[in-house]
Formats: C-alpha cells, structure tokens, sequence
C-alpha cells in the first residue's frame, strides 16, 4: 500500500457523488455507501498500525464518526483517500496513546522465543532457526515503549518501507519533523535494545 492507486477507495464517481449527497442532504444512504466504499481501507490502516489486541471494529467506527464529522469541510482538492488516511492515522495515533502500557521494556517482559531472538541479536549473530511470531512478538514490545508517533514513523518508514514523502502524504506532518523523530526513536530504540540484559 505504498503511494495512492489510481483506482483506489475514493476516486470513483459513485464515491465522489455520496460525498456530494451527504454533503448536500446529509443523505444517509450515501453514508453508508461511502462507509462500505471505505471500510477495506480503514481497516488496512487499523492493521498496519496498532497491536493486535486492540479492538479493529472500535477503532473504525471512530475513525468514520471523525470522518463524518469532518466531511462537511472537505472541499475535494486532496484526493479523498488522502484525506481519510490523515484522519484514519490520527485516530490511531490517539488510541495509542490511550493504550496503557510500560514505559520500560524488561527481560522479564520477554517469551523464550522473543529472548532467544533478541540474544542472537545481541550477539550479532543469526538465529539458527527464528521464530517468525516472536519476532513479531518483540517488535510490538519494542515499539510499545515508543510514543505514538514515533512508534508510527518507525513502522511506516522501517517495517512498511515507505518514503518520507509517503508519510508526509498520509500524516500532514512537516518532512524535518519526520526525520527527527525517526532519528529520535531509532536512537531510543537502540538504548532499550542494549538496556536488555539476559539475567545470569
């Protein structure tokens, strides 16, 4: 999901022509086309960015009163799948900061498998055979002791691959702003990486 598509939730006539409705008439036919229209969307978002045990249906209902709320200001210079992801990203980035969690990641904190992983890491070695869950395991762990921003430029610019461009499209956020944060929570990440000691 790198960059917008063409042909992409949000650039049909059909899509174009509920938002007018809504817009108009407050036309709730129209609303719910649009929230069927939109819904794969929000919920690739959703997924890509926030824990798992978090609750999906919860946070897309948000995201699409938030965008209601602000449908009436959308003036159609962005293209609508832009804008829905800056409002999507949002509200992620609010959930997240909701979500309580530990400052502080500890061994103690780790499965067998996530410490296995982390000590081969640790030793600049490979594991012999890695666990794919663990290490997806660990690096929700990790990226839980990040603030919710961070968390969200790390994952997009280093797990997703995106540019900085990209995430400047899809946050609004300033491309200095990004860096810095990256290179922030990187540096963070690093420290609580080389904080972790395997207790003899």
């Amino acid at each position: 999901m790198h960059g917008e598509e063409p042909n992409a939730p949000g650039a049909g006539a059909e899509v174009t022509a509920d938002v007018a409705a809504w817009q108009r008439d407050r036309d709730e036919d129209a609303a719910r086309r649009l929230m069927a229209a939109l819904y794969p969307r929000v919920l690739a978002i959703i997924r890509g960015r926030l824990p798992r045990r978090m609750a999906e249906e919860d946070l897309a209902q948000d995201i699409f009163v938030r965008l209601f709320e602000k449908l009436g200001s959308y003036d159609h210079r962005a293209p609508l799948a832009h804008w829905l992801s800056r409002i999507a990203v949002n509200v992620c980035i609010d959930a997240l900061r909701a979500e309580a969690r530990r400052p502080e990641l500890r061994w103690a904190d780790l499965s067998e498998a996530e410490a296995e992983a982390l000590s081969a890491t640790l030793a600049s070695r490979e594991a012999s055979a890695p666990d794919a869950a663990a290490a997806s395991d660990l690096t929700a762990k990790l990226l839980d002791t990040l603030d919710a921003k961070d968390r969200l430029i790390v994952q997009m610019l280093d797990l997703e691959g995106r540019s900085v461009r990209d995430v400047q499209q899809l946050t609004g956020w300033g491309e200095s702003a990004i860096k810095i944060r990256a290179f922030r929570a990187r540096r963070k990440l690093r420290k609580t990486i080389l904080a972790l000691e395997k207790p003899q």
